[in-house]
């Protein structure tokens, strides 16, 4: 009836006419509303990005919750953080965007929310248990349409964010559904912008729209370069994750663009929690504790991030993969949009270039996400595997995620993807040769037990 598989730690995503078509989301739509409706709760926010498949797919979803009792508000044609702030600012019980974020143009996905949190992990199982067993609430929902969100949302932002001079900035909105906020946004607030591909197109014509990849980032990074701009800033497929180009050309990973947004932050606020995932920088945690604050590594996903964030009351957390999250002056969901916007403010108060934002870190040497094809059947058994072997020989090993392996002079990550049949390793060390030898000794053991 449904392929399980496509039911994933964080949402549910597949191949458009294959995983997904419109019994599938008229189905998962009664699944959603089901679950929804069994803990008392009836409204529901739903907004689609710019997929060609996503107007046929969100109708059939909406056609499903209205079927089993719940109150649908269509919000139209968003990113996934505009989304959000629609829950929040109509109240409603729960929300949905059609998305699949960064992947293909042949993908498509759901994305769904109880309140501001995530519907993810055993949530998202239960909603395909009810599924899977015809198990659905009866009902007749309404349907009504609101338009107004777009422009709420960049009225709330712009009335957070004060600059004290003009910015110039090149935004490359990779086609996504994010484009149309941004740019007007920061000339709202007096910077001088250019555009590139901020129209929104489902079939991704420029490039793959996943900004923290620099392959993908090559002509943003050409315009920065040949340009006077100060800072290039790209957008993923639905909005919510940031990549960042300095105005020499060179790409910041997340955990800098993080690092750089944490120590404006701890400056208001020290002595705060920040949560970095276990792919950040050891230089990361290094200096949220120089800068006052106390450094917190957490599993990666945004939904784990989110639910830890409002677990401990937290007011900003981020991931190397450019999902941030500030509850600092702004609503605690992952929003490249907003964090965008806050990172100009910060260049604003300095006129010290990106390039030098971090200087003062000590060089270490490191690797962007690496991948190293495995299965969903046997991922996660192998990196235990990995982790158990290491552990026994003594190693210094967190495996709140996968696992970390520290050293004096560096680290090592081994972990599971929860979205896609890879092993997710990364790298860092005081030198290149040690890089090396640490990078060997990890993908060795892989081999091994592989």
């Amino acid at each position: 009836m449904v392929n399980p598989q496509i039911f994933r730690q964080y949402d549910i995503r597949g191949v458009v006419d294959k995983d997904l078509t419109n019994e599938t989301l008229y189905l998962i739509g009664k699944g959603y509303g089901t679950f929804l409706r069994r803990q008392d709760l009836k409204t529901v926010a739903i907004a689609g990005d710019a997929r060609l498949s996503t107007p046929h797919f969100k109708q059939n979803f909406i056609k499903g919750m209205r079927e089993v009792g719940i109150d649908v508000i269509d919000v139209g044609i968003m990113a996934t953080p505009v989304l959000y702030y629609s829950i929040w600012k109509l109240k409603t019980d729960g929300g949905v965007v059609i998305t699949a974020s960064h992947n293909p143009a042949e993908y498509n996905g759901i994305k769904m929310n109880k309140g501001l949190q995530s519907v993810y992990g055993q949530d998202i199982q239960e909603i395909l248990k009810l599924i899977q067993a015809d198990d659905f609430e009866s009902g007749e929902g309404t349907l009504s349409t609101n338009d107004e969100m777009h422009e709420f949302y960049k009225d709330y932002i712009v009335a957070g964010i004060k600059l004290d001079r003009p910015v110039k900035v090149i935004v490359d909105g990779g086609n996504g559904a994010g484009g149309p906020y941004l740019p007007e946004i920061l000339r709202r607030l007096g910077c001088e912008v250019k555009e590139l591909y901020c129209e929104p197109d489902g079939t991704f014509p420029n490039h793959h729209p996943d900004p923290t990849v620099e392959k993908y980032m090559t002509d943003l990074i050409a315009e920065v370069k040949n340009s006077d701009a100060e800072v290039g800033l790209g957008l993923d497929g639905d909005g919510d994750r940031i990549g960042v180009i300095d105005e020499k050309g060179k790409m910041l990973f997340g955990d800098q663009t993080l690092n750089i947004i944490a120590r404006d932050f701890l400056k208001h606020h020290p002595g705060e929690k920040i949560i970095g995932d276990v792919k950040c920088s050891k230089n990361f945690f290094d200096d949220i504790k120089k800068h006052g604050g106390i450094p917190i590594m957490y599993k990666t996903g945004h939904a784990n991030i989110k639910s830890k964030m409002q677990e401990e009351g937290l007011l900003m957390s981020g991931e190397m993969s450019g999902h941030i999250f500030l509850k600092d002056r702004f609503l605690g969901f992952d929003d490249a949009i907003y964090v965008s916007a806050r990172f100009v403010e910060i260049m604003s108060k300095t006129d010290k270039p990106v390039s030098r934002f971090l200087e003062d870190q000590p060089k270490m040497y490191n690797t962007p996400e690496l991948h190293y094809k495995s299965t969903d059947e046997d991922k996660f058994k192998l990196v235990e595997k990995v982790r158990d072997s290491f552990i026994e020989e003594g190693y210094d090993v967190n495996d709140i995620d996968g696992m970390r392996i520290t050293f004096k002079d560096g680290w090592g990550l081994c972990r599971a993807s929860n979205t896609t049949p890879v092993l997710v390793l990364r790298y860092e060390a005081e030198t290149e040769e040690r890089l090396q030898e640490i990078k060997k000794l990890i993908e060795d053991r892989i081999e091994k037990f592989k």
